[in-house]
């Protein structure tokens, strides 16, 4: 037998082998995929009877951002994804901000939902779709349709509502997912700052640099990983304009898109599978 022939059955073997491991990976995706699944459904129904308490009496709207907490928590811990939160400053108590996170998984939206400011979320009309759980968000959350002129008017007017209320508000500015792959920030809309700087309250970036890795928007398949978010210092708004609101969307943006480019350049993602 000739030595090429043995390195090319050698190289069989090992591709082989490659694709057998590929296979046992995906396998154990689709398994911790399902079963993440499952957990995020029974949660949903233990902790459904307590979010009808702020459907019923709205003022106690302080109790939904404490229950996205503790829901939060639970889907991490029961589901093996260790988090580690950054806080880039201490919020203040009472006080009012708009958080704006970038958006590239389906995960950001949890993420988020351990921020220690209890806040309301302005989200996509697709989530009223998921059953019963569309219903809910829709009742204790902001939705907007950006396909309809009239939906985003109205949004707007609910989302200036809420603040009047004394609530803070969690905006994803890209307007969904809409980068697909590494983390590219896509431009932002002109919503939150708008409200931020009509209201004249701060706005908040926050950078969520790993979610895309551990659940794709494309494949939809858990991977291990450590969820990591970054809530950076307030960007004031007081003293400024209308016509000022493309600067500090580039300002939000700058904050945001530097802090990727450091996690996901200057440091391997502690993220394995």
């Amino acid at each position: 037998m000739e030595v090429r022939d043995i390195d090319e059955g050698k190289l069989q073997a090992e591709e082989l082998k490659t694709q057998w491991t590929n296979w046992i990976i995906k396998g154990l995706r689709y398994v911790h995929t399902g079963y993440g699944l499952v957990v995020f459904t029974v949660l949903f129904f233990i902790f459904l009877p307590f979010l009808c308490i702020p459907m019923i009496f709205p003022r106690a709207h302080a109790l939904i951002g404490i229950l996205n907490r503790w829901w939060a928590r639970a889907l991490f811990a029961f589901v093996g994804l260790p988090v580690k939160i950054h806080y880039r400053f201490t919020p203040e108590r009472g006080k009012q901000y708009i958080f704006c996170p970038n958006h590239f998984s389906y995960l950001d939206v949890p993420t988020v939902g351990l921020n220690t400011c209890n806040t309301i979320f302005v989200g996509k009309i697709e989530m009223q779709r998921v059953p019963l759980f569309g219903w809910m968000y829709s009742k204790l959350h902001i939705t907007v349709d950006r396909n309809r002129l009239r939906s985003r008017y109205e949004s707007l007017v609910r989302a200036a509502k809420a603040i009047d209320e004394g609530k803070s508000l969690t905006i994803f500015p890209e307007g969904g997912i809409v980068s697909k792959g590494m983390p590219r920030l896509a431009p932002f809309k002109d919503g939150a700052f708008r409200l931020a700087i009509e209201k004249q309250i701060p706005i908040v970036p926050v950078t969520i640099p790993f979610n895309w890795i551990i659940l794709p928007d494309d494949t939809f398949l858990l991977t291990w990983g450590r969820v990591v978010a970054v809530f950076h210092e307030p960007i004031p708004t007081e003293g400024l304009r209308m016509d000022q609101i493309d600067e500090l969307k580039e300002r939000v943006h700058e904050v945001i898109r530097n802090e990727l480019n450091e996690w996901n350049y200057g440091n391997r993602p502690p993220v394995t599978g």
